[in-house]
């Protein structure tokens, strides 16, 4: 694939320029006089905490929000972007954290829309599979999007803005849920385009990354620049400091006593229920009061359907198949599940985590009904209070508990959603891609907040492709693989070779034999 700017040359004239850029909305200013220079080839990273208005800059550059104030320049040349189909002819290409896809068109269908339509749809499939195998990125551009997990979603709008052949490409969260190998594959395309003199604007809350790729950094506190630096001279302690003023409390893990198994999974066995879904087959599992098992694995590999069956969503295991604190759950719905302490936050913040239109009180209403009185009635001045508790005890920066959820950051908004299912006290809590998005002060809160549940007593399950946090909070580990599950592996003796090789299903040998010894001795302890 050949870009735009293939003779790149060093220049001194920026690709892109913002000076004074100022966006308010009722409720906050996203962005107060944000002075930004981007040069060609650079990996700039856009670093900040979760509502420090690094989302809104971007969508300002793309053309999807109008500023009330300041000037945009590219290549020196004064512009207005008054939508993203003049973004995208100025040759600026951005993956937003919250896709932009048609659930119910295919992959290839969702990239071609993007791309000048004389192109035939054949050609644009061709194009995608080359870029998909190219860039590690595995995708299959038949399949409808609906079919897709999260991570196969990101992949999508990673290739459609490959196709686009940028001279400025915005990632938002890129890395957040693809595998190490993945980001690794990445690193490679991105640096290659910034050689070719792509300019590449890089939000992340992955300190090491911005570290590793990054050859710029400006940092943004309560939309306002507070630092410029190269990252590559910092440590992840100063970006911390830079980014929320200190750095984030380290984690104390603290013996305790295991209880009985609160989640007892024998031999489930699912077929898919759709053609581009994955065949669970004999998953076996147990989590314990007073541990977090964690589940580790390549998006797409069987987790939705796992967590499916596990939520209560797809009834169709046997009763015997799915045990929650002792009772057969396998055809039970997620409000029984619950009623027996059960509670569970999706991978999908908006639409299944959380009504986008709904304020977070009502979101509440979901999986809590605390403040339902007799014959129905809310109780609003109940909900909203609880509403407000969980907006301060996790630091959520939302306009009250009436604001609606999609007013929110993405890591805000995550930080409520784990936030109502950790304030709901339960006996089980499974979690999947707990710190999506956030940053780093609240991933280390979220993080503690899960091992305060754990010391509690309560059984914790956690699906996540950051294997640095599996690694981080959970005492046993599980891989899926093409709808299996490894044995066990204690923490301690986890590593991400290790790991690796089980992703790719590669657990029948004797480091398994090993693993699952160690596995089954801790689950006895």
């Amino acid at each position: 694939m050949t870009f735009s700017d293939q003779n790149f040359s060093p220049s001194a004239v920026p690709r892109l320029q913002l000076t004074g850029i100022t966006k308010r909305y009722p409720a906050v200013v996203a962005n107060n006089g944000v002075s930004l220079t981007v040069m060609p080839g650079e990996v700039h990273a856009i670093l900040g905490e979760n509502g420090a208005g690094k989302s809104t800059l971007m969508k300002i550059i793309y053309g999807a929000v109008k500023p009330d104030e300041g000037s945009i320049l590219v290549d020196g040349k004064p512009v207005q972007i008054r939508n993203p189909q003049e973004a995208r002819q100025l040759g600026i290409a951005m993956v937003f954290q919250h896709f932009s896809l048609f659930d119910t068109l295919t992959v290839g269908e969702n990239v071609w829309l993007g791309l000048d339509k004389s192109i035939p749809l054949a050609e644009v499939i061709k194009q995608v599979q080359a870029v998909a195998q190219d860039y590690g990125l595995e995708v299959d551009p038949h399949r409808p999007v609906h079919t897709l997990s999260v991570g196969e979603m990101q992949r999508v709008e990673i290739i459609r803005a490959l196709l686009t052949h940028p001279r400025v490409l915005i990632l938002d969260e890129p890395t957040s849920v693809l595998t190490p190998q993945a980001v690794e594959k990445l690193f490679v395309v991105l640096r290659r385009l910034a050689s070719e003199g792509c300019s590449i604007l890089y939000i992340s809350h992955k300190l090491h990354e911005i570290r590793s790729l990054c050859t710029a950094c400006t940092v943004l506190r309560g939309g306002m620049v507070t630092g410029v630096c190269n990252p590559s001279q910092e440590t992840n302690a100063s970006l911390s400091r830079m980014m929320i003023g200190s750095e984030p409390p380290k984690l104390e893990h603290r013996p305790t006593t295991l209880g009985p198994a609160v989640l007892k999974v024998s031999h489930l066995s699912l077929p898919r229920q759709d053609p581009f879904g994955v065949d669970l087959a004999g998953i076996d599992l147990q989590v314990r009061e007073g541990e977090v098992v964690g589940i580790a694995g390549v998006s797409g590999n069987g987790q939705r359907e796992l967590l499916y069956a596990l939520s209560g969503e797809d009834t169709r295991a046997s009763p015997e198949m799915i045990q929650v604190s002792g009772k057969d759950a396998g055809r039970m719905g997620p409000s029984r599940r619950r009623a027996l302490g059960l509670h569970f936050v999706p991978e999908e913040r908006l639409g299944r985590g959380a009504v986008p239109s709904m304020s977070l009180a009502h979101n509440l209403l979901l999986t809590r009904k605390t403040a339902v009185g007799k014959g129905g009635w809310i109780h609003m001045g109940r909900l909203q209070a609880q509403a407000r508790d969980i907006i301060a005890r996790f630091n959520v920066k939302a306009g009250g508990p009436n604001a609606a959820a999609q007013s929110l950051s993405g890591g805000n908004l995550q930080k409520f959603i784990v936030g109502r299912e950790i304030d709901a006290q339960p006996s089980l809590l499974i979690i999947s891609q707990p710190t999506w998005g956030v940053d780093v002060g609240a991933a280390a809160q979220i993080h503690g907040e899960i091992l305060k549940l754990r010391d509690a007593g309560c059984a914790v399950l956690v699906l996540s492709e950051e294997l640095d946090e599996l690694f981080e909070i959970c005492d046993r580990l599980h891989v899926v693989a093409k709808g299996r599950l490894s044995p066990s592996v204690a923490r301690e003796d986890a590593t991400v070779q290790l790991v690796g090789e089980w992703m790719s299903g590669l657990w029948d040998g004797p480091a398994a034999s090993k693993a699952q010894g160690e596995g089954v001795q801790h689950a006895q302890a």
